[in-house]
């Protein structure tokens, strides 16, 4: 298999790219992998479901994050990080097959779930091939990277039982929510910087920091998220309210719950208890009343204002500059 460098980005300079030309560079590496798997007679059957959500769209935050971190971190030639690019990616791609899978969701990204097309067995064999093809391309690297990879998908592993444990908990603390956070989606984000950095050759303050940085930013990303999952466009391809209807412990509610007294927070309990479309904006009314969102806010330029902290230990740079672009992007996107 060719590494991820010798697809589309192979002709590039990625010395001058901004963010969306990194995620176009993504976006066609991504179908160059498509097209070369449904070329071998061994792959074609899985990958031309799995291709679904591959080239579904979606972010890309990881893979250019990995290719930005290896950059700010001082590597001089991306093609020695754009595996673990792809690898991140691919494997982040596995886990939303599995999660629509738990989570019985009908749509992602505007589309309908594996699942929904191909049935629940289909869904977790495509899952399961992606987490393979994201190990393929992890494993070029030291034991010390695919060590983190590892545990990224341990962490992930891990936060989904802690989030099955939740489901519909009422006591769930702040606690419980930033454990499950850190595990399914700020680890992975650590995970992916400061393993660049480790590739890079950086030294151990420089992969901390990149991991520090990684930590808040997944962090941020996650509780804007949740609160899009409330207030959000539902053009951008999930409906409001998905996290409620199946029983997320989301850090609004979970504010709410411990702001909210009496009268206010029976009504609370019962929106959530017996939660339908037609009870979204009641709940709505009950967080703003709490100071939910302001709060999740708050909270979001906090972790926002310590990724940008963490980056001061690298060196100036124009990929430094695109990781405190992305932090600020991560806090003020809609969808």
């Amino acid at each position: 298999m060719r590494p991820l460098g010798c697809y589309a980005m192979e002709a590039e300079n990625v010395e001058s790219m901004d963010l969306e030309s990194l995620k176009n560079l993504v976006e066609e590496s991504i179908e160059d992998l498509v097209l070369e798997k449904m070329g071998s007679s061994l792959d074609r059957p899985i990958m031309s479901i799995a291709r679904e959500v591959l080239l579904g769209g979606g972010k890309r935050y990881r893979p250019i994050l990995v290719i930005m971190a290896y950059k700010a971190a001082g590597g001089s030639d991306y093609r020695e990080a754009v595996d673990l690019a792809l690898s991140s990616e691919l494997i982040h791609t596995a886990t939303l097959v599995h999660d629509d899978v738990y989570d019985q969701s009908k749509m992602r990204r505007g589309k309908p779930t594996i699942h929904s097309t191909h049935g629940i067995s289909h869904a977790i064999i495509a899952g399961d091939y992606l987490f393979s093809l994201g190990f393929q391309f992890g494993a070029k690297y030291d034991e010390r990277v695919i060590g983190k990879v590892r545990d990224a998908c341990a962490g992930i592993a891990s936060g989904e039982i802690l989030q099955f444990e939740h489901i519909h908990d009422l006591n769930t603390k702040p606690e419980d929510y930033y454990a499950i956070i850190d595990g399914k989606t700020a680890g992975p984000f650590a995970s992916s910087c400061s393993s660049a950095g480790m590739v890079a050759g950086a030294r151990q303050e420089i992969v901390d920091a990149l991991w520090g940085y990684g930590i808040e930013l997944g962090r941020a990303f996650q509780l804007v998220d949740d609160i899009l999952d409330l207030e959000g466009d539902e053009r951008i391809g999930k409906p409001r309210g998905t996290d409620v209807h199946e029983g997320k412990m989301t850090l609004p509610i979970i504010y709410a719950l411990t702001m909210l007294h009496g009268q206010d927070r029976e009504h609370l309990k019962d929106v959530l208890t017996n939660f339908g479309d037609d009870r979204l904006h009641e709940l709505v009314q009950l967080l703003e009343t709490a100071g939910s969102f302001e709060y999740s806010r708050v909270l979001v330029s906090n972790h926002v204002e310590r990724a940008l902290e963490h980056l001061q230990a690298l060196p100036d740079s124009d990929e430094k500059i695109l990781l405190s672009e992305m932090a600020l992007i991560s806090e003020a996107r809609t969808n």
